[in-house]
């Protein structure tokens, strides 16, 4: 997910203008009750250009410009409030000068809106006017509207549910280099689902949004090299996606990196470093990940041979609803002593204590 607070600065940036006239000219005419001075001294003040920066002094001339209706700086007091720089953080505020800009069809502003709607954030909760708002906003082509208004229409949120009108809003986005939407995009054609059924057109676009960094797409391209699906077969290709994904986290992808090591399938057999994988999916509530990372401490692979470890992560995947680890939970049992199976339900209790709770 694009960082969005450094997009909504960027957008701050272009919302201004730029004029060849000095500070002093400027400054001037700020005084005298210009409007766009105002804003731009504002704006000087935001971004250090040619004074010091001073976020209460940006704050204080986009104030007076945005009381006289110019839009872009009450876009950017807007953005103050919101991420409270140069103003206390208040989100009813930021909502306030949000719609005034919104209304006056500043696009950053509509999305921004949109987003505080939909989330109920100064607010209240209200799918159908961030309906309203990423509509506008994306018509206007701003990417993450397009994107959120897709979502509106996958999920049926206020409008009726209808998957080809959500591939039309993801194309849109994603054809301007959004990786969500092309992942998104690309799930459907995976799916058939909006789209004809297109392996290949799937691949694609998870391709764009893999090579931007998503995880979801990393993983999902390193299914398709995995099962040779639209790709041609290549478990070093699959691992490959799996890697760059486990390593932002993804769970699906730790536990797919940990068998390829463990069977020695694209990269060398290598049991410690499938139990490195292993546990990082374990601990995010990967259920088969906990089974084999129990099958590695009772067989002691790329760990010592550790019974109590077993039972834990056979006990932990086995209240999931593992078949397999509740069976090997019951053979390890008759192998441990007393003191051996307290500690090991005592480890568990930990670790489920530690997990986040499912909604």
């Amino acid at each position: 997910m694009r960082n969005l607070t450094r997009l909504l600065c960027l957008y701050a940036l272009l919302l201004s203008v730029t004029f060849a006239e000095s500070l002093d000219e400027t400054r001037k005419k700020a005084v005298a009750g210009d409007a766009r001075a105002q804003s731009n001294l504002g704006l000087k003040y935001a971004t250090g250009e040619s004074v010091p920066k001073d976020s209460a002094e940006a704050a204080k001339w986009l104030r007076k410009a945005a009381e006289q209706g110019h839009a872009a700086a009450q876009f950017n007091l807007g953005l103050m409030y919101s991420n409270g720089d140069g103003v206390p953080k208040d989100s009813a505020e930021a909502v306030k000068w949000y719609r005034n800009a919104a209304e006056q069809g500043i696009a950053e502003a509509q999305f921004n809106l949109g987003v505080r709607c939909d989330n109920g954030d100064g607010v209240p909760k209200d799918y159908a006017e961030a309906v309203n708002w990423y509509r506008k906003a994306a018509e206007q082509d701003i990417a993450d509207a397009q994107f959120r208004l897709g979502v509106m229409y996958d999920n049926g949120n206020s409008v009726p549910k209808d998957s080809a009108e959500a591939a039309k809003w993801y194309r849109k986005a994603a054809e301007q280099g959004h990786a969500n939407a092309q992942f998104n995009l690309g799930l459907m054609y995976a799916n058939g689902n909006g789209v004809p059924k297109d392996p290949a057109e799937a691949v694609k676009w998870y391709r764009k949004a893999a090579d931007q960094g998503n995880a979801s797409a990393q993983n999902n391209l390193g299914l398709k090299y995995a099962t040779g699906e639209s790709v041609p077969k290549d478990s070093a290709e699959a691992a490959k996606w799996w890697r760059k994904a486990a390593e932002q986290g993804y769970a699906a992808a730790q536990f797919n990196l940990g068998v390829l090591y463990d069977d020695g399938n694209g990269v060398p057999k290598d049991y410690a470093e499938a139990v490195k994988w292993y546990r990082k999916a374990a601990e995010q509530d990967i259920a088969d990940a906990q089974f084999n990372l129990g099958v590695r401490y009772y067989n002691g692979e790329g760990v010592p041979k550790d019974l109590v470890q077993a039972h834990v992560w056979w006990n932990i995947a086995g209240a999931a609803g593992h078949e397999s680890a509740k069976k090997n939970l019951a053979i390890v049992e008759k192998q441990m002593t007393d003191t051996q199976k307290e500690k090991a339900m005592d480890l568990a209790r930990e670790l489920f204590a530690k997990q986040p709770k499912k909604k």
